[in-house]
């Protein structure tokens, strides 16, 4: 399984992803499912994927490819945002047409994929798109400020109590680790490492970014630091009024 998170606020964009793809007793395997594209001054583009893996590095393979290659349809030659999201859609059925075709005969393979896509083209502002596996793609919205794919539930209830359009970036990025956390501690198949990745407004490059392991100090102070002001908070409820 898979849990991914991106984050819109006025600071700019926030993604977060765990790692883990297989969970299984004696199988435990770590595939990178955040996927960064750079061109610092022009574009940056952020790609998260949840579903076959197969897909999943077929499009992202061929993506760089038509980039590197300067194709006509290549995620340098758009000038919107939107017009990105329906190049990757194309390129995403596709994808699942050519797993379909290798994976036939292979009962119970999924071939789907599902998609988040963010970033800043210069000119535009910042954005960012959930992309189904039909190819269609809907944005982040004020009201909604995020988009989740994968194991999305445990997650979820985080991200509705604190992000609004006004979230400082950096807040934003902490509330995305929450998220994680709350989801590995529910649920075996989402798994550190998490990648982290920021685009802040106009930078148009990556700002900031990194790798959250279990031995990471950070990713250890937030955890606790989460689970005990936690506990207190439920602590410090009003009391029923029999405690009295």
């Amino acid at each position: 399984m898979t849990y991914c998170v991106g984050i819109e606020v006025d600071e700019g964009l926030v993604f977060a992803a765990d790692t883990r793809t297989n969970a299984s007793l004696d199988d435990v395997r770590v595939h990178r499912k955040l996927h960064e594209f750079e061109f610092p001054g022009e574009a940056a583009f952020v790609i998260m994927a949840a579903g076959n893996l197969a897909t999943t590095q077929l499009l992202i393979s061929r993506l760089r490819r038509d980039v590197e290659e300067h194709r006509p349809e290549n995620l340098r030659a758009y000038r919107h945002l939107f017009e990105v999201a329906e190049y990757v859609g194309r390129v995403l059925l596709d994808s699942q047409v050519k797993s379909s075709t290798h994976e036939a005969g292979q009962d119970g393979i999924v071939t789907q994929a599902t998609l988040i896509l963010g970033g800043q083209i210069g000119g535009e502002h910042p954005g960012m798109y959930m992309i189904y596996p039909l190819g269609n793609a809907i944005a982040a919205s004020p009201e909604t400020p995020f988009l989740q794919i994968g194991e999305s539930k445990y997650g979820k209830p985080i991200l509705d109590r604190i992000l609004r359009p006004q979230t400082r970036l950096e807040d934003a990025a902490r509330t995305a680790i929450v998220s994680l956390d709350s989801t590995i501690r529910s649920n075996l198949s989402v798994g550190l490492p998490v990648d982290l990745v920021l685009i802040r407004r106009d930078d148009l490059r990556i700002t900031q970014r990194m790798r959250l392991a279990g031995d990471s100090p950070l990713y250890a102070e937030i955890h606790g630091s989460w689970s005990h002001k936690l506990e207190q908070a439920v602590a410090s409820l009003p009391p029923f009024p029999w405690e009295a």
